[in-house]
């Protein structure tokens, strides 16, 4: 099958530009003009995620086809402020059916070109390449390289030319080596018996003394609201927001101090919070990334 994403980009500031009510409105608008075209082209839903669709067809003309008529129903209906816009990501292989639900190594390649691809655009792979018609072909151009899952080998991403009009793309260097980030799993973070993890799902935990927050400590120099750790693409951000700031220990050993700024997590280690670690805080946060996709479903 091909497997196709459509996810409305920045849903997070339409919600707090708009308010729920509004926002969940516009959100519902445009998820429907992005399934009313499915049926033209011998898709299905298979699930609809928050502020995503996930969908499947037959042949990789058809996703193609569909995704570029949902680019263009999205953008010639857009109005209001802040404009909604969609990117989409789709691949075409082989899964495993269940139930009408869709699982695979093809659904986390194209919910991961998904995240990767910028508003308006259209992500997918050299397998789905080399499977369109040849005037489909003319259509798609190469744009990056990535190691996808299911593959130790770099592959190259194609952009999908879906407006009539593309003489305002920005030229492809075809001469440099690109190669985006990889899909490299999930962030789990842990205090004491609770757990939180970060995915494509749960994009964001707060910690701090707040009793709302995802981990709640009880130290008095940590901060009501101190940290968030976010996922922004295919990283893992902290970003601090706390009086005393947050000391991360890196498995390389080293000691950063985080303070109203943000620091990249990656690999594993630990978060104090208002303390460093020489002070011998009581409470411990441990960081770690589970290296299995992201995106599974």
């Amino acid at each position: 099958m091909a497997v196709l994403f459509a996810d409305i980009c920045d849903s997070t500031g339409l919600y707090n530009t708009l308010g729920d009510g509004a926002a969940r409105n516009v959100v519902n608008a445009c998820l429907s003009a992005v399934t009313s075209v499915l049926p033209r082209y011998d898709g299905r839903v298979v699930k609809t995620i928050g502020d995503e669709v996930m969908c499947v067809f037959p042949s990789t003309d058809l996703a193609v086809l569909a995704a570029s008529e949902m680019q263009a129903l999205v953008t010639s209906n857009r109005s209001g402020d802040p404009p909604v816009m969609i990117h989409v990501g789709l691949h075409y292989g082989s899964v495993l059916v269940e139930d009408e639900d869709v699982f695979g190594d093809a659904v986390n390649v194209a919910a991961y070109l998904t995240a990767v691809a910028t508003p308006e655009q259209i992500l997918t792979t050299e397998t789905t390449e080399k499977c369109l018609s040849a005037a489909l072909k003319s259509c798609v151009r190469p744009v990056f390289r990535a190691v996808l899952k299911g593959s130790a080998e770099e592959s190259t991403v194609y952009q999908v030319l879906w407006r009539a009009d593309n003489l305002d793309l920005t030229d492809v260097n075809l001469l440099s080596k690109k190669l985006i980030p990889g899909d490299t799993g999930s962030l789990l973070v842990t205090l004491h018996e609770e757990r939180a993890r970060i995915d494509q799902w749960r994009t964001s935990a707060t910690i701090g003394r707040a009793k709302d927050c995802d981990l709640v400590v009880s130290d008095k120099f940590a901060s009501r609201k101190h940290l968030t750790i976010k996922l922004m693409r295919t990283n893992f951000y902290l970003i601090d927001h706390s009086i005393n700031g947050t000391f991360v220990s890196l498995e390389s050993g080293e000691e950063v101090h985080v303070l109203r700024s943000e620091l990249l997590l990656d690999s594993s280690g630990q978060i104090m919070l208002g303390r460093s670690r020489i002070e011998r805080p009581q409470e411990v946060i441990n960081f770690s990334r589970d290296r299995r996709s992201m995106y599974r479903l």
